[in-house]
């Protein structure tokens, strides 16, 4: 796929290369990331599949949750090794141009350049973390594919109208219960979204309770998501 071409000419010699810290996917070489890791991380994504649940919504993503991407997405997220965005990025920029590539291509915005927009972390979330890992992950993930030549920017479109619990312990019905009502699209974005191809990210999808709570909020306001990118997909689809 030309996005693994140009994701090796945009790779700065010893740019993961930190002082103290071990590789965040074996724990066994200095540096940010080995190349073993990166390469593990990066490689050909997994297979575009339906979501459950959902009427038409496709999902991509560039690994599985487990292993190497589990390891990195945990120390991005709740570690604050923020550099992890960059490889992080470049394995979401994987996912997009998968999703882009399935069957054609989204069969509703034909050419349009897309639009990324990350799933909302909660504000106590990011307030506790310092920062919005998705967020950031969308970013790079958006300046890599326009180094690949190709279109892309991101737009923080959701919004969550109501507080929601931690996910991390509740089981799928309990998820989407949870979730449900939960997001809405700000004003602002509608117009820059009708435009453009709205692809939903995010780092991990598991129960897909979130995406589907997410492809609800932009339906309401008659905007039809092209699909939802991840780093990493949890279980089996």
């Amino acid at each position: 796929m030309r996005i693994h071409q140009r994701l090796t000419e945009f790779v700065v010699a010893g740019e993961d290369l930190v002082l103290g810290s071990a590789c965040a996917g074996c724990g066994e070489v200095a540096g940010l990331l080995c190349n073993g890791c990166r390469d593990e991380l990066v490689g050909p994504s997994a297979p575009v599949y339906d979501l459950p649940g959902s009427a038409d919504l496709r999902v991509a993503g560039a690994a599985a949750y487990a292993g190497v991407a589990g390891s990195v997405i945990v120390d991005h997220k709740e570690h604050g090794r923020l550099a992890l965005s960059r490889p992080l990025g470049d394995a979401l920029a994987v996912a997009v141009t998968a999703l882009s590539a399935a069957d054609g291509g989204c069969p509703h915005c034909g050419r349009r350049p897309a639009a990324l927009v990350p799933i909302p972390s909660r504000r106590s979330t990011v307030r506790g973390r310092g920062h919005d890992p998705v967020l950031r992950i969308a970013r790079r993930a958006a300046s890599t594919l326009r180094r690949a030549g190709d279109s892309a920017t991101v737009v923080p479109a959701l919004r969550h109208v109501r507080t929601v619990d931690d996910q991390a312990h509740l089981g799928r019905v309990a998820r989407a219960a949870n979730l449900r009502g939960s997001m809405t699209v700000r004003r602002s974005a509608t117009r820059l979204l009708r435009a453009r191809c709205p692809v939903l990210v995010d780092d991990v999808v598991t129960s897909g309770a979130t995406l589907r709570e997410a492809a609800r909020a932009l339906s309401e306001t008659g905007l039809r998501p092209c699909g939802a990118a991840v780093v990493a997909v949890a279980g089996t689809p």
